[in-house]
């Protein structure tokens, strides 16, 4: 940010947003809701309008049931709506769970509510998804969680949880009642292969579950600030309470542009829009396997990052390789230690629409050196 202060271009690859606009109808209903003047506090749960666009979504492609009056909660943004969610179900002498890798906000938010976060490290061998047994043993040796935060698809690792995975983890919980589970869904409409279903949705967990979501990723509203939260009622409630103490309502311009998104916003242009993702996801892939000892052991097929291995560089030290990155050919990405991994040393890169071909370009070159400088050696 320093170095675009200074008027310097910066290749970013590692903010998690898309580059390109939000749907025209999500634009137009932005422009409407400004010219009527639509700019006064909603109700903290956001409109009745919004929430009941919500539950029709949620109910017609997922097949789970909220009702709109009051089990869903509008937010300022997905990540509001995680926080509170922590909030409102954990607090001293409670531990979370949370599968690395992970997005770094998760535990520190746990933190930030007074409890432990319990972080249980996956592989690629399992696709970087927490398994059954993983699952079973610590929950086991840890009485103390109270609460699971699930992200499918998973940001960093772009791992997906399908029906079958996500009903072997239920079959787990039914055996510790007490367990909550936050499922964090913001990339669910951004899957390559097969489906992402609900957790919500899986047999015997919907009493249990607070689903997040929000506009972010799959309608490229990320500046908007709008997401939601939707959860049976009592948790659904002490949300509300939070909500109401620490900000009020989400944006109402946002929350119109929202109701436009799940009313006119065709699901034929979101396919289009994640089919021109999964193009870069392969060109990132297939060039990244051009570079001599980089690997990467589970591609993606949800979300937009790719993690690459790049050990082989720079002695392992994946932060000295994006600070290289960053002061040689100005291209921004995240060390992989930021998401833990204990052996592992991979960097982040956000494939994204029109940065992609020069950043990943940039990328080559500097390992291409850094082989280079090692062979003179």
């Amino acid at each position: 940010k320093e170095m675009q202060a200074a008027g310097e271009t910066v290749t970013s690859l590692c903010v998690g947003e898309p580059d390109f606009l939000p749907p025209q109808a999500v634009l137009d209903a932005t422009v409407a809701a400004v010219t009527a003047g639509d700019t006064r506090y909603t109700a903290v749960t956001g409109t009745l309008e919004l929430r009941n666009a919500i539950a029709q979504d949620l109910h017609r492609r997922k097949g789970v049931q909220y009702n709109p009056a009051n089990e869903i909660v509008v937010g300022n943004g997905a990540k509001q709506c995680v926080y509170q969610g922590v909030l409102a179900t954990c607090g001293a002498g409670d531990k979370v769970l949370v599968p690395a890798p992970y997005w770094p906000s998760y535990p520190e938010m746990v933190k930030l509510a007074s409890a432990e976060p319990v972080i249980v490290q996956t592989n690629a061998d399992s696709g970087y998804l927490i398994t059954p047994q993983d699952l079973r043993a610590t929950l086991e040796s840890h009485p103390e969680i109270k609460l699971i935060i699930l992200c499918n698809p998973s940001n960093p690792t772009g791992g997906v949880y399908h029906l079958e995975q996500l009903q072997a983890i239920a079959n787990v919980l039914q055996d510790f009642p007490n367990v909550l589970v936050l499922a964090d869904e913001i990339y669910e409409r951004l899957v390559y292969d097969g489906d992402c279903p609900s957790f919500a949705a899986v047999d015997g967990m919907f009493s249990r579950t607070m689903t997040v979501n929000g506009f972010s990723k799959a309608y490229a509203m990320t500046g908007m600030r709008l997401g939601y939260v939707a959860a049976p009622l009592p948790l659904a409630k002490a949300i509300t309470t939070i909500q109401g103490q620490l900000t009020s309502c989400a944006g109402s311009i946002s929350q119109a542009a929202g109701v436009a998104a799940l009313t006119q916003v065709t699901d034929k242009e979101l396919e289009a829009n994640v089919q021109i993702m999964k193009q870069k996801r392969d060109y990132v892939l297939e060039e990244l396997s051009k570079i001599p000892n980089v690997k990467v052991a589970m591609p993606p097929n949800g979300a937009f990052y790719v993690l690459p291995d790049v050990s082989a560089y720079f002695d392992g030290d994946d932060a000295q390789l994006c600070l290289e990155l960053l002061k040689a050919k100005k291209t921004g990405n995240r060390s992989w230690v930021q998401f833990w991994s204990s052996r592992d040393r991979a960097i982040e890169l956000c494939h994204k629409h029109g940065r992609t071909w020069h950043g990943h370009e940039k990328v080559e070159r500097i390992l291409g050196r850094a082989k280079l400088e090692r062979t003179i050696k």
